[in-house]
């Protein structure tokens, strides 16, 4: 039986990635000023467990101020690096590479934890310690009406924010991280700039496609050159805005040439999350697997290695994205929380392995199970 293509490694640099199963980031809203807790360990370590190739932690905020929620993990200090420190040792302790997703929220940050409302901080919130923070954008543009009107951000900041940036790759680099990715979607800062509907500055960080990738750009480059040579540099964008008048798949391929070009080495391809409208992020059905299409435009168009992913939810429907050149890896998200076990559990329904591979402390018993599951089927 010839191997399927989820279960053959894939070589990015120096990293050898054993599978083409990744973790995709998921926030968890569960730390305290930024710091990771035993949430995080238990969480990560869960699905190291599991067989993916790697795992990437949910969006570390480069600034205080760029994280999403009160709940929102951090990077901004080598405390907060330190905080990480035992989820990243125990991932790469059993077999998965470890990577951390670096993000500003810009517009929507000073956010509800989503199980409190998923808009606006508001009283309630405040009574319950969770506090407004003044938000970032491109323009002076809220999200939505009723969200918070951000303040446009100053070329200084924008200096500065870059350095962030670079510096988070630093600490992740000091961490052990294998891989990292810049994250430039879903309504966050770095995509704000890139889409038309957000940015609608007059400086060199708007106007035309290469004004408006200006900032995104100059914060891969400043990253590529902090992390180190060895170690492959992942961006996630945004593919489409999904909504009239906004960023574009012909957009995306040109960008993804640009980011090439300054050495990033996969593209992470969602779609939607920036304006309210969107049909993307608004709730409406889409099919399994809706995002592939533009990973497999990017991979051609630019010719760069792509992740995809989004309601991806069996093994030989991530094997046909593969088989076709819809991309180069799988990114679980949600299918992982419901199944920690997902690449494991593909692999036997597959034919690759029974448990051979799975962790001694669990493959050994689960051996002994399905001998006695065959022999109560002979009998």
């Amino acid at each position: 039986m010839t191997r399927p293509l989820l279960f053959t490694p894939l070589q990015l640099r120096d990293v050898t990635f054993a599978n083409r199963i990744t973790v995709s980031p998921m926030c968890q809203y569960s730390a305290v000023d930024g710091f990771a807790n035993n949430w995080h360990l238990v969480h990560l370590g869960g699905l190291a467990k599991g067989g993916f190739a790697a795992v990437m932690t949910e969006a570390a905020a480069v600034q205080d101020h760029g994280r999403i929620t009160h709940g929102d993990i951090g990077l901004w200090s080598d405390a907060h690096a330190d905080a990480l420190r035992p989820a990243i040792d125990f991932i790469k302790a059993n077999g998965a590479l470890a990577g951390i997703q670096l993000a500003h929220a810009g517009r929507k940050a000073s956010m509800q934890r989503p199980w409190r409302g998923n808009g606006p901080i508001t009283e309630a919130d405040n009574a319950l310690g969770d506090h407004v923070w003044p938000v970032k954008a491109p323009s002076a543009l809220p999200v939505a009406e009723g969200w918070l009107v951000p303040e446009e951000i100053t070329q200084s900041e924008i200096a500065a924010l870059i350095d962030d940036f670079a510096a988070a790759a630093r600490r992740a680099d000091a961490l052990g991280c294998d891989f990292i990715e810049i994250h430039s979607g879903h309504g966050y800062l770095l995509q704000t700039f890139l889409s038309p509907l957000s940015n609608k500055r007059t400086d060199g960080y708007g106007g035309d496609r290469k004004g408006r990738s200006r900032a995104l750009l100059e914060t891969a480059e400043a990253v590529r050159a902090a992390w180190p040579q060895g170690k492959p540099l992942f961006v996630r964008i945004s593919s489409v805005d999904g909504a009239e008048g906004g960023w574009e798949i012909a957009d995306s391929i040109d960008l993804a040439k640009d980011l090439k070009a300054l050495g990033v080495d996969v593209m992470d391809c969602s779609s939607g999350g920036n304006m309210g409208a969107s049909k993307v992020s608004a709730g409406v059905p889409l099919p399994p697997g809706f995002q592939l299409p533009y990973a497999q435009a990017i991979r051609e168009g630019a010719g760069i290695a792509t992740q995809g992913v989004g309601l991806i939810v069996d093994g030989p429907q991530a094997e046909a994205a593969l088989q076709s050149g819809q991309c180069d890896l799988v990114a679980i998200g949600r299918q992982a929380l419901f199944d920690p076990f997902w690449p494991r559990h593909q692999a036997y329904d597959m034919g690759v392995n029974a448990y051979d591979d799975w962790p001694e402390q669990y493959g050994w018993w689960l051996q002994r199970r399905e001998k006695s599951i065959q022999a109560m089927k002979k009998g």
